[in-house]
């Protein structure tokens, strides 16, 4: 009988689990409703703006973290010299990054092992719209800002 080895690689199980709501704007909407009102002022404030975008964590550990996404974008990994440190084995070192350009903000996978998911879709790069919703791991972050 042949040895099985454990295997170094993680895999996140994506289920495509929806929400209540299937709009994008629905799901911000629902999220929104439960903050306070000031954290919630913070985030609208983000979303009236075509210069600055936000991911909010709104699944998996760190529920709530907010990340400001300025116009010079943003790296999202687990290396804790990240914009976006998500601490988790699921994620790479250097997993995705966030670039502005003309026709707003981009998420493009910097060649991630369990990838990058926008929507439930697995993506190399995406347009990001207000209310999208990217899977990185385990962590389900909203992305936040004036485009729609």
């Amino acid at each position: 009988m042949a040895e099985v080895t454990p295997s170094e690689l993680t895999t996140t199980l994506h289920l495509g689990l929806g929400t209540a709501s299937d709009s994008l704007a629905g799901v911000l909407d629902e999220y929104l409703a439960t903050l306070p009102q000031a954290d919630r002022s913070v985030i609208e404030e983000i979303a009236q703006s075509n210069d600055k975008a936000m991911l909010v964590v709104n699944r998996g550990s760190n529920v709530g973290a907010r990340f400001l996404i300025t116009s010079q974008g943003a790296t999202i990994g687990r290396s804790s010299s990240s914009d976006v440190f998500l601490d988790d084995v699921t994620v790479s070192r250097s997993h995705a990054k966030i670039e502005k350009s003309t026709n707003g903000f981009s998420i493009l996978d910097s060649g991630s092992l369990n990838g990058t998911y926008v929507n439930n879709n697995s993506v190399t790069t995406h347009t990001l719209l207000n209310g999208d919703r990217i899977q990185i791991g385990k962590f389900h972050l909203l992305f936040v800002s004036g485009r729609k």
